[in-house]
């Protein structure tokens, strides 16, 4: 991304005893324009020169930061920028979805380092866990003993009240509502000391764009993430609002209305499981759209159709939130190939530009970058973000 695209954050402070948020602003400047020489990051953060030195070199010290290529073409010596040590810290996200479970370790610059998946006609706690458990082994042995205790924790995005979404998974109601009174953090704790880190599934999607993509070119935003039900996540002031209840940018219950004007939600007319079942109504095996590598040019009629409908809700959606919220842009993406989401896009655009635009001002309708990823590398997010970097920007700026 262009580095003058990347908005800004915020400041920091020169007195004693508020190191630790200095060094969160430091590394939270680094993680989101690349490598930079201290004397830029002093004067982004409003810091002194010798604040920042110190920082800098405690922080390469306990081995997250490290030097990077000189800088030549200034007057003066070649500045040496510092930046993310990417075996610094490691984090686990899990994705825990209506059709298959995605887990992977991240390093401290974003990268994927392994990626695992499973499969299942609807998800059960025993074997999601069983998932979890296994991947963590394999993603430990496969680290160093240094690197292993660097790992900051396990992020979990998993659906809002996913044990209401029974009826339209096909699953038995009585089985489960086993994830109403299920504890996320005693289960791991039977075979993990790692803390865990719970999040709804779109915000942790949402906070993916955020900090990886291009969440960064806007201060507020709406995110919509097309999965197998629709969400979203709400972006205020460069910081993800995550709300009272943390639902906030629960988009799917957005209400619409079907052909003959009866009352629906969007999760009803602009989500994937309607191309799911469009596809096994043409004989065809829906199964395709949850693998990976994905491969979605078997379902090319079907899909035609999914886009024009979910397109026309998206815009309509997309007007409806812009009238309490004065976004800069609407940002979609979801689990699905890149063409499709630049389709869904341009389609978005085409009939937005169509509708009743009176009293508000035309949000840009952006493609998200993150994409099928966006879940479980938000919820790894969650413990670098506990412990490491800023988790909310407000008023302030990162130069």
């Amino acid at each position: 991304m262009e580095a003058d695209k990347v908005r800004s954050l915020s400041g920091g402070v020169n007195q004693s005893g508020v190191r630790d948020y200095n060094e969160r602003l430091l590394m939270s400047m680094l993680q989101r324009h690349g490598p930079t020489p201290g004397s830029d990051l002093a004067r982004r953060a409003g810091l002194s020169p010798q604040t920042v030195s110190v920082i800098l070199r405690g922080l390469e010290a306990d081995g997250f930061l490290q030097r990077g290529q000189p800088q030549r073409g200034r007057v003066g010596k070649p500045s040496i920028p510092m930046e993310l040590a990417a075996d610094g810290v490691f984090s686990v996200g899990l994705k825990i979805g209506r059709r298959s479970a995605d887990l992977l370790l991240m390093d401290f610059c974003g990268t994927i380092r392994r990626q695992l998946q499973t499969t299942y006609r609807y998800p059960m706690p025993g074997e999601v866990f069983a998932f979890l458990r296994a991947g963590l082994e394999q993603f430990t042995g496969c680290l160093s003993a240094r690197d292993a205790a660097r790992i900051a924790g396990i992020g979990i995005a998993a659906p809002f009240e996913m044990w209401k979404w029974h009826e339209a998974l096909g699953a038995p109601a009585q089985e489960f509502r086993q994830w109403k009174e299920f504890d996320f953090a005693s289960e791991v704790a039977g075979f993990s000391d790692l803390p865990v880190y719970i999040e709804n599934d779109a915000t942790a999607a949402c906070r993916a764009e955020h900090v990886f993509g291009r969440g960064r070119e806007y201060r507020d935003y709406a995110y919509f993430f097309l999965g197998s039900f629709i969400g979203g996540g709400v972006v205020l002031n460069h910081s993800v609002y995550v709300g009272n209840h943390n639902n906030a940018g629960a988009f799917g219950s957005l209400r619409s209305a079907d052909a003959t004007g009866q009352s629906r939600q969007l999760i009803d007319s602009a989500s994937l499981f309607l191309l799911e079942a469009d596809i096994a109504a043409a004989g065809l095996d829906p199964a395709g759209l949850w693998r990976s590598p994905q491969d979605w040019t078997a379902f090319s009629v079907q899909l035609e159709r999914w886009i024009e409908r979910s397109a026309g809700e998206l815009a309509k959606a997309a007007l409806n939130v812009c009238a309490v919220i004065d976004f800069e842009a609407i940002l979609i993406d979801g689990g699905f190939p890149v063409p499709v989401r630049r389709a869904l896009v341009e389609r978005t655009r085409h009939h937005l530009a169509g509708m009743d635009l009176r009293g508000l001002v035309r949000p840009g309708i952006e493609e998200g970058s993150v994409g099928g990823n966006a879940r479980a590398l938000g919820a790894a997010c969650g413990p670098v973000l506990d412990r490491y970097f800023l988790n909310t920007n407000t008023g302030l700026s990162l130069g």
